[in-house]
Parts: structure tokens; C-alpha cells; sequence
């Protein structure tokens, strides 16, 4: 039974890992294919047979593909969900997800967990659970925390594909880091550097605090050089 329970109006930290630490990504048509899945299936009255209906009449999976079916659907959308941010590592994800419907989290997380894992063991032929339980939760009830989750996803999560080592010693060449996470597709950091708008994400309080892209990337920038990083450590799939 899980610890925490979700509160509407309050902002959780949700993650979770491929089963065995397996990777729950082979490509980028995985990925566009979740970051679907996130947007379609936060929807109260969404079925899993949208996903092959966009797949039918559009073929490959980006956002422009994307906007353009929910367009052409003219129905009122009613999300389950405040989605705030993102990031897809090779095994596992993170979330920033505000509860805006009682019971939202908890519905979104399982039609989007058994759409994702039953398009994953068909492309892939395999069968089985694909994730490592119940995905984790943890509430998230302070702006400064807020805004070093944002940048432990954005940031400090890529950042290790190019620095392994990145959470547990000094940074030798942050400019590298930051140069990556800002061709890197599979995280929001290109929507709070101004670089792309999503229509997945709401970008809400952090945008408020984040009002122009140059605080985001000063912020950003100053976690990383203070080592300030250290102090979210115990935030991993690891």
C-alpha cells in the first residue's frame, strides 16, 4: 500500500526505473512514443486505441504529427493532471506532476504505465511487466525544492550520460554539461531555455519564477557551480 497520499492542488515528484534496471528505451521512436502517451492519455476519457489511430493516420511520432491529430479531433480535452516536467533517461523517468482531478495521478500513471509497456513488449517482442513495481512519489512542498528538482531533472540527470560521475565528485567542465542538456531532446530543458514549447507541459509556478528563460539558465548554471547539486543526491533511480 503506497505511504503517500495524493492531494489535489499539491505537486509530486513521481519516478520510476525499467524492471531489473533495464532499459525502457531502444530508440527515439520509444521515446516520442511515451512522451504520446503522456499527453494522450492525461485525459479522462482517452482509450488506448488512440495511440494506433495517430499511429494509422499519421505515421511517425513527433510533436508536429501530434498537434496537428489533436487539432483535427475537435474534443474538449479534460486532463487528469498537470504535467510540469520531464525527463526520459536510457532506464528510467522522471516527472514534476501537479494532482488537479482526486485520484488524478493515480489514473493517469496507470493508463499511461499499461499503454506504454503494452506497445514496448509488441515492438519488442517481449512479454511481462516492463517497470519496477509502483512507480515512486515524493510531495514536493517548498518552491525552493521546486526549482533544484527542476534542474536535478533537467540537468543533473543527462548530464551524467556525458559525466557518470557527475553526483559524486566535482565537475570538471560544466560549460560541456550545459552545452549537452541543450541538445538534449528527451528532457524540458529546451522549454524553460526558451529553445522549444511543448504542448505537454504547464509550466505553471516555474514559470512564474522562471519568467525569462535567462533566470532558468543562470539558476541552472549556479547549482551546478556551487556543488548544490549534492543537497537533491537522494533523488535517483539508481
Amino acid at each position: 500500500m503506497r505511504k503517500i497520499k495524493f492531494e489535489v492542488g499539491k505537486i509530486y515528484h513521481i519516478f520510476n526505473r525499467g524492471v531489473e534496471k533495464r532499459n525502457i528505451f531502444l530508440n527515439d521512436s520509444d521515446r516520442w512514443r511515451f512522451l504520446q502517451g503522456m499527453y494522450l492519455f492525461n485525459d479522462e476519457t482517452t482509450s488506448s486505441n488512440i495511440l494506433f489511430r495517430l499511429e494509422r493516420d499519421k505515421g511517425g511520432a513527433n510533436f508536429k504529427t501530434l498537434k496537428e491529430f489533436i487539432h483535427n479531433r475537435y474534443e474538449e480535452r479534460k486532463p487528469l493532471v498537470k504535467i510540469i516536467a520531464d525527463t526520459l533517461m536510457p532506464n528510467h523517468f522522471h516527472l514534476i506532476l501537479e494532482e488537479i482531478k482526486e485520484g488524478g495521478i493515480s489514473r493517469f500513471m496507470h493508463k499511461f504505465g499499461i499503454g506504454y509497456t503494452k506497445y514496448f513488449n509488441k515492438k519488442h517482442e517481449r512479454i511481462g511487466g516492463l517497470f519496477q513495481g509502483t512507480f515512486k512519489a515524493a510531495v514536493v512542498d517548498d518552491d525552493l525544492y521546486l526549482q533544484y528538482l527542476l534542474v536535478y531533472l533537467n540537468v543533473i540527470n543527462p548530464g551524467q550520460l556525458i559525466e557518470p560521475e557527475l553526483k559524486k565528485e566535482d565537475l570538471s567542465d560544466i560549460a560541456a554539461i550545459l552545452k549537452f542538456v541543450k541538445d538534449y531532446d528527451w528532457s524540458t530543458h529546451k522549454e524553460f531555455a526558451g529553445l522549444r514549447d511543448s504542448m505537454i507541459i504547464d509550466k505553471r509556478i516555474l514559470g512564474e519564477i522562471f519568467d525569462v528563460p535567462e533566470k532558468y539558465l543562470k539558476f541552472a548554471q549556479m547549482v551546478l557551480e556551487s556543488k548544490k547539486y549534492k543537497l537533491i543526491n537522494h533523488l535517483t533511480c539508481e
